[in-house]
């Protein structure tokens, strides 16, 4: 079974340091996106935020990873590699997914922005993402199964008739990126067998398309994309597990406009 680590309220304190940093950076990143930049730029903008928080980009050569925050566009999921020949256009959906390390301890969110007008399904499947992620934070409480986190968010996403990954997850998270447990976006028989408890600190992150679940890998060796083209969107949060509440440790919604 899982060996998950049980953080104290001091460890707790040092990992929301870091999820604010998280924030802070996504939201510099978020309200700089614009039709004409490039996926390069907002790199840098990430980089530089960070580090003048005091923080190291946690994503930066993890296990090889080279760039310091993950842009997927549009058929895009996850893990995209910022490009200086990327232009993002209006219309397309951009992932932003980005880790800090501060003092021991990290920090992972992730948050998808429309860029100027956007069609109305694009902006569903962001609604509907978004309100997944809260839908699982809602009942990711002690006594819980883990299970009942990727159900809350599969049973919301589908009655939309939008679909969740399922070779990707949500991770443990706290003195390293990723810790266990798996935190599935489906309940599994995994997740039936753990029991969420005050202490646990988890990575939720719904990641949804507008068709089907299958995905592949681009050459690159990072780039997930759905498998038929359809377009797609990913939110995520890192959260802590107490006794009388849910908290919220990288809280994006206060660092970016409109």
């Amino acid at each position: 079974m899982a060996n998950i680590n049980i953080y104290t309220e001091e460890d707790i304190k040092k990992i929301k340091k870091a999820g604010k940093i998280v924030a802070t950076v996504l939201g510099e990143v978020a309200n700089a996106i614009k039709e004409g930049i490039t996926t390069y730029e907002l790199d840098r903008i990430a980089k530089e935020t960070c580090e003048k928080l005091g923080a190291k980009c946690a994503f930066y050569n993890y296990r090889g990873f080279p760039a310091n925050i993950c842009i997927s566009v549009n058929n895009e999921v996850i893990h995209g590699i910022p490009s200086k020949t990327r232009r993002l256009k209006e219309g397309d959906i951009v992932k932003l997914d980005f880790g800090a390390y501060l003092d021991g301890y990290y920090g992972d969110a992730a948050i998808t922005v429309g860029v100027g007008k956007i069609s109305p399904l694009a902006k569903k499947l962001i609604d509907v993402t978004k309100q997944s992620l809260y839908e699982a934070i809602k009942v990711a409480r002690p006594g819980n199964k883990l299970s009942d986190i990727g159900k809350a968010v599969y049973n919301y996403v589908s009655k939309f008739n939008f679909d969740v990954l399922r070779e990707y997850a949500g991770h443990g998270i706290g003195k390293n990126l990723h810790e266990e447990p798996h935190v599935f976006n489906y309940p599994t028989p995994y997740g039936d067998k753990i029991t969420l408890k005050e202490g646990m600190v988890l990575a939720i992150e719904p990641m949804v398309t507008a068709g089907r679940h299958k995905v592949r890998t681009k050459r690159d060796g990072w780039t997930v994309v759905t498998k038929d083209g359809k377009i797609s969107a990913h939110f995520e949060h890192t959260i802590a597990i107490l006794e009388g509440e849910t908290l919220i440790l990288t809280p994006w919604e206060e660092f970016i406009n409109g």
